[in-house]
C-alpha cells in the first residue's frame, strides 16, 4: 500500500531539503549538432536559487552545456524522484571565494585545484517532484522559474 500523498507545500518543503543535503545528482545534456544525449553524475551545491557544478572544460558535459544553455537534473531514487530543468550559465570568471569553498566543503573536492576545470550555474525553471503514483497529478512544483506553491 502506498503512503499518502504528500500537499504541494510538503513536496516543495523535501525537495528543499533534499537540494541542501544531496550531494550528487545526475545530469543530462545533448549534442546540439547529433541531438546525442549524455547522462553523467556530478556533485553540486545548492545556493537558494541555483545549482552550482563543476566539470572539466573539454568535457562532453561542458561543450554540451555551453552550446545548448539547457540541462535536465535528476535526484534520487525512482520512488523519491526530483527532475529539475534548468537554463545554464558558464561563470567565465570562476567562482567567488565564498562559493568556491562551500562548494568544496559540501562536495569534498575543490575544482579550483584542478587543471581546466569549469563552473556552471543552472537555474531552475521547471521542479517536478514525485514518490508513487498517487503523486503524479500535481508534480510540477515549479514552472517558468517561480514556484507554484
Amino acid at each position: 500500500m502506498n503512503a499518502p500523498a504528500r500537499t504541494p507545500q510538503q513536496r516543495k518543503a523535501d525537495v528543499l531539503s533534499r537540494l541542501d543535503s544531496d550531494v550528487d545528482l545526475w545530469l543530462a545534456t545533448a549534442d546540439q549538432a547529433t541531438g546525442a544525449p549524455y547522462l553523467v553524475p556530478l556533485s553540486f551545491l545548492w545556493d537558494g536559487s541555483g545549482l552550482l557544478i563543476s566539470t572539466p572544460a573539454a568535457s562532453p558535459t561542458a561543450r554540451n552545456l555551453r552550446a545548448g544553455k539547457l540541462a535536465r537534473l535528476g535526484l534520487g531514487p525512482s520512488r523519491d524522484v526530483i527532475i529539475i530543468d534548468g537554463s545554464v550559465e558558464e561563470l567565465t570568471g570562476g567562482v567567488t571565494p565564498a562559493q568556491g569553498d562551500a562548494f568544496a566543503a559540501k562536495t569534498g573536492f575543490d575544482p579550483r585545484d584542478l587543471d581546466e576545470y569549469r563552473y556552471f550555474l543552472i537555474r531552475p525553471r521547471r521542479i517536478q517532484a514525485w514518490r508513487e503514483v498517487n503523486e503524479l497529478h500535481g508534480r510540477d512544483l515549479l514552472r517558468a522559474g517561480a514556484w507554484l506553491f
